[in-house]
């Protein structure tokens, strides 16, 4: 038989598959004893298809098993926070002002007077300024307030311009506020006494809209707005995606409604000012689900612990820490007040020039929303009567009203007309 020595296959050639051709490799004549699984499988896995999975051992488990043990039953980890935070949730000053009462050495901890900030303190800690214990941490709240233009949100104001917390209500607690509006921006700003809830609503990641009134002077039309949907860089900043509706025309400027995520410094104004639009007023009308509404101009408003717990939702109560479970400790009003004012106009003639209001002004006992709105300053009458004076509403054609015995100042005396339909003789 070709190929065969002594009934081997010779070197370097491969038996012919017959039927009855043994296909075991050279040195390999069965499966060993004790080895589980198929053969030439490795030891310990079971075949299904082309995946192996491991087989289940049948020595029984040494380790016991521990005990299920309830949720409500484990222990819960003592939350901690920086004592600097704590002091700000008290109420007793910003984070940036305790971390300079610790520095100064007049905060004591558990009897002991600290020297840095760093450090964790927990609901048992006991803590001291000047030797007085700190107020009880109060539930966290939220204040809807009408900053008016002419304010600087800021506790204090290096030029010494007004701020917006040096006209708040006296009795108001101590908050701060939910980002900043521009000194010329007017319009809705959230205060609150927890600065773990103003830091978490001031992220774009919360993804609340924040809504403004435009009035910018300029041509613009909506398709050019529609831009806006896809973002826009400026001076090398870019801004994210805004929408933009243009709502009227008026006289030289337009009004346009605006929403926007980021809230980027001066956003508004420089993204217009790149459409060739110059923002001359700014209104926040919304922040997220709170409107502004009818709420005064100066005005503070509470919203009530159960809709601000359901509008915030889980999710933001957690990030933040918000803490709805601990006391009111000093109480205000769920409806608008406002803060007193020394110095007053008595009437309306001690106003100044600058103070003008709109046409609607007939109706200061009750102020809407449109009033606080209107951009129309106050024209004088487009026409004079032929006396010169200014209180006729209607217009009188020169020489229609009888002027006999008056003279203006430079003129000659007429004389009275003899007749109608004649003119006198010169």
């Amino acid at each position: 038989m070709s190929g065969e020595k002594n009934g081997r296959p010779e070197k370097g050639r491969r038996p012919a598959l017959g039927k009855g051709a043994d296909f075991k490799s050279r040195g390999f004549k069965g499966k060993p004893k004790g080895v589980t699984g198929g053969e030439g499988r490795s030891r310990g896995f079971k075949s299904h298809g082309d995946k192996f999975t491991p087989r289940k051992s049948d020595r029984p488990n040494d380790r016991p098993s521990r005990p299920e043990v309830p949720v409500e039953e484990q222990e819960q980890p003592i939350a901690e926070e920086r004592i600097a935070k704590r002091l700000a949730r008290a109420g007793v000053a910003s984070r940036r002002e305790a971390e300079s009462l610790i520095v100064d050495g007049r905060v004591t901890l558990n009897g002991t007077v600290l020297k840095s900030p760093a450090i964790n303190v927990g609901p048992s800690d006991e803590i001291l300024i000047d030797g007085k214990p700190i107020p009880t941490i109060e539930r966290t709240r939220l204040w809807l307030y009408h900053k008016p233009a002419g304010l600087v949100t800021s506790n204090k104001d290096p030029e010494g311009r007004p701020t917006v917390f040096k006209n708040l209500p006296v009795d108001l607690p101590r908050v701060i506020s939910v980002g900043r509006l521009d000194m010329n921006t007017e319009g809705l700003l959230l205060l609150t006494n927890d600065g773990g809830l103003a830091r978490v609503l001031e992220l774009p990641q919360t993804g609340w809209l924040r809504r403004y009134r435009v009035r910018a002077h300029g041509r613009i039309t909506q398709g050019k707005l529609d831009t806006l949907k896809d973002g826009i860089a400026v001076d090398g900043v870019f801004y994210g995606a805004i929408e933009a509706v243009l709502e009227r025309e008026q006289g030289a400027n337009v009004w346009i409604e605006m929403g926007l995520r980021e809230g980027k410094n001066r956003e508004v104004r420089n993204v217009l000012g790149a459409l060739g639009l110059q923002v001359n007023r700014l209104i926040r009308i919304s922040y997220g689900p709170f409107q502004l509404g009818d709420l005064p101009e100066g005005a503070v408003m509470e919203i009530k612990g159960k809709t601000l717990r359901d509008q915030l939702g889980k999710r933001l109560v957690e990030e933040s820490g918000a803490n709805f479970e601990a006391p009111i400790v000093n109480a205000f009003p769920n409806r608008p007040v406002k803060a007193e004012k020394e110095a007053a106009p008595a009437s309306r003639a001690e106003k100044p020039k600058s103070a003008w209001v709109s046409s609607s002004a007939g109706r200061r006992d009750k102020p809407s929303s449109l009033d606080r709105l209107s951009t129309q300053k106050p024209e004088p009458p487009k026409y004079r009567s032929a006396d010169g004076s200014r209180g006729a509403n209607v217009w009188i054609a020169s020489g229609g009203r009888p002027t006999a015995g008056k003279t203006r100042r430079g003129d000659k005396a007429k004389p009275a007309l003899k007749s109608p339909g004649k003119k006198p003789q010169r």
